[in-house]
């Protein structure tokens, strides 16, 4: 009985030592300032890319697998989407050497 006290008093010392903490208290820090991407998750066939400066931005649209499945150069805030099937997307836009990257959910 006291061999497995021991390995379990081991085992959870392993896991609770395994753990890495996590610091809530620093502000993520925000690449691309004013940034916003709605509606998210989209239902038509535009979302809106806005930004601090709205100057020009260039906008590609990666799919779950990695693949460019849209790219466009603007200044627009709208962004046509209607080319994308429902699913999980990952958008990244560039505007002045700064970059950010976020998900897009279409229905």
């Amino acid at each position: 009985m006291k061999k497995i006290y021991a390995i379990l008093l081991m085992l959870c010392s392993f896991v609770f030592y395994a753990q890495e903490s996590v610091d809530f208290t620093t502000d993520r820090k925000e690449e691309i300032p004013g940034f916003k991407l709605y509606p998210n998750p989209a239902y038509d066939d535009v979302v809106y890319v806005t930004t601090e400066k709205n100057a020009r931005k260039e906008i590609i649209v990666y799919d779950v697998f990695g693949e460019v499945v849209l790219t466009e150069r603007t200044t627009n805030t709208s962004l046509n989407i209607s080319r994308l099937v429902p699913g999980v997307y990952v958008i990244q836009l560039t505007e002045d050497n700064n970059t950010i990257t976020r998900k897009l959910v279409v229905k």
